[in-house]
């Protein structure tokens, strides 16, 4: 045996000249990429990326949904958040590297769909394929011996109009004087396909519209207090690229109440939360509809006037007033205190700026049913209102507010400022109960816990002190349309995967003895289990059921 040269590819002749590749050229590599890119492969491998990128959106916080909660962030995490942030991971859903991956999608999506309904279309307006020649390779073939003195191409034609009224498109043949009917259908499998990646598209385009023409704001409200629609009233606001200030309809919303269940029978889950309602007041400005009550719950979100108002949160905001040696109220207001546990324990912000010699601020701990440690400790052992006691701890000095530097009125900037109370002043810490008052260090006047049911009963404090309640509003302009096309996803979803793709053909076959018989077989584009069987009841319905003597001479069916 020669040995092999190695200077021969393969060509004709033993060393003649290797096979030539073409050089692609630039257009060349464009079409590649565009085919490469417009690939169902590359299109399903995007979606998988799109599903991956976003799982950081959902692992930190995001300045879009919770701008306090990214603030909180990088003071737990001064060293983690601001390396996270050079990766837009606190802004993900409008990070360049989200984007890429959205459009590469949008266009990969775009260039699967237009030629497949080219396609579809094409094999919607073409005839059914011709009879094969031997049928008896097929799946489910059955044949079925004709009648003596009965008519081949009357059969056919009976056999047609049979497909026909079973929702194929048939067409008559003729080959070597044989008659036959073939059939088709099982096209809207393909449509509902079409449908799914159409609707698909449909989605990343509605969020993309609605992200743009869309916003969202959070707003605080304690009981009592109203918030109105319009841009100054966010705490926190969020508007998307092509936002209008003035396509904010106007009305105003009033926290009534916020009412909380908490599990009282199981002794497992002794102050579980089970639900909270937040009644509210919706009075839309110049609509003509008055005021109406309504109310909104987790999961359960006040869809008015254009915007969908969510209930992210909830905690107690004690009522507080501070009076001069006077007597003279220098400060009173509900302030949230942000829950650090299940319990509720919660601490807030009490800032002083004028009406005392110097600027005051008090650090306030509240306990809704305030229990002792062993060390001493203060905490609360339920979350409701059952023995509510405020501490405050008392700082004197610069707020660090008079320089019109933004801070944030849920943290105290104690480093220009003196501890009066608590920590190492040896001088305990301001402890109050609802409707009590107690005097500031060194005569600076009094603080005072307001009761904000001071007509209940004695020793009932369950609505001593008031509740605030977080709302996140939202606006999507398209979410309506992301519905539609949520729905037309799973429709075709569903038609794409249940409805089969069959082709049946019926040819009347002359044997060499003379015989005429009916030959029936069928053909499945994909997984059809049910083929054999939509066969052989087509034969048994057109022709009767099988003899005994012809079951025989039927073939076995074919694998394929």
């Amino acid at each position: 045996m020669d040995s092999a040269d190695p200077d021969d590819d393969g060509g004709a002749g033993g060393g003649g000249p290797g096979i030539a590749q073409p050089k692609l050229g630039f257009v060349g590599w464009l079409r590649f990429a565009w085919r490469q890119l417009t690939s169902m492969r590359t299109a399903l491998l995007l979606l998988l990326l799109l599903a991956i990128a976003a799982v950081p959106g959902s692992l930190v916080p995001q300045r879009s949904s919770d701008p306090n909660g990214v603030t909180q962030y990088f003071q737990d995490n001064p060293d983690l958040a601001p390396v996270l942030d050079s990766f837009q991971m606190f802004d993900v859903y409008t990070s360049a590297w989200f984007s890429a991956v959205y459009l590469l999608l949008f266009v990969s999506l775009i260039g699967c769909i237009i030629p497949r309904t080219k396609h579809h279309l094409e094999a919607l307006r073409a005839r059914p394929p011709r009879t094969p020649v031997r049928l008896s390779r097929l799946a489910g073939y059955t044949e079925r011996e004709l009648s003596p003195g009965a008519d081949a191409a009357t059969a056919i034609e009976d056999a047609a109009k049979r497909l026909k009224g079973l929702g194929y498109r048939v067409e008559r043949y003729e080959l070597r004087g044989e008659a036959s009917v073939s059939a088709e259908r099982g096209y809207l499998r393909e449509t509902g396909n079409l449908v799914f990646h159409t609707a698909l598209l449909g989605v990343l385009v509605a969020v993309g519209i609605g992200g743009g023409f869309g916003f969202s704001g959070q707003r605080v409200l304690v009981e009592g207090q109203s918030f109105v629609n319009t841009l100054a009233a966010f705490d926190s606001f969020n508007p998307g690229r092509f936002f209008d200030g003035e396509s904010l309809e106007p009305y105003r919303l009033t926290l009534d109440g916020l009412d909380a269940v908490y599990e009282t029978q199981n002794a497992n889950a002794i102050g579980q939360p089970i639900d909270f309602t937040a009644r509210v007041t919706v009075d839309g400005e110049g609509d003509g509809e008055g005021a109406e009550e309504r109310t909104v719950k987790v999961n359960e979100p006040l869809h008015t006037h254009g915007t969908d108002v969510y209930l992210l949160g909830n905690g107690y905001a004690p009522t507080i007033t501070v009076r001069d040696p006077d007597g003279e109220v220098v400060f009173t207001d509900s302030v949230p205190f942000l829950p650090q546990d299940a319990n509720l324990t919660s601490i807030g912000v009490v800032k002083v700026p004028d009406g005392l010699p110097e600027q005051l601020g008090m650090v306030g701990f509240l306990y809704p049913t305030q229990s002792t440690l062993e060390t001493g400790a203060y905490t609360s052992t339920y979350p409701d209102l059952v023995y509510p006691v405020l501490t405050l701890n008392v700082y004197e000095g610069d707020l660090g507010i008079d320089g019109g530097t933004p801070t944030s009125v849920y943290a105290l900037d104690t480093s220009e400022m003196t501890q009066l109370t608590g920590g190492q002043t040896g001088v305990d810490s301001v402890e109050l109960m609802p409707g009590e008052t107690a005097d500031l260090p060194d005569g600076r006047g009094t603080v005072t816990f307001e009761n904000a049911s001071p007509d209940a009963a004695e020793g009932d404090y369950s609505e001593s002190v008031k509740r605030f309640a977080s709302f996140d509003i939202h606006r999507d302009p398209t979410q309506v349309w992301v519905l539609v096309f949520a729905i037309a996803i799973l429709a075709g979803l569903l038609t794409s995967l249940f409805v089969p793709r069959r082709r049946i053909w019926v040819k009347a076959a002359t044997r060499p003895d003379g015989r005429v018989v009916l030959e029936y077989a069928g053909l499945a584009r994909g997984e059809d289990p049910g083929l054999d069987a939509a066969v052989r009841a087509l034969a048994d319905a057109h022709a009767g059921p099988v003899r005994a003597d012809e079951s025989a001479d039927e073939s076995p069916k074919p694998t394929t």
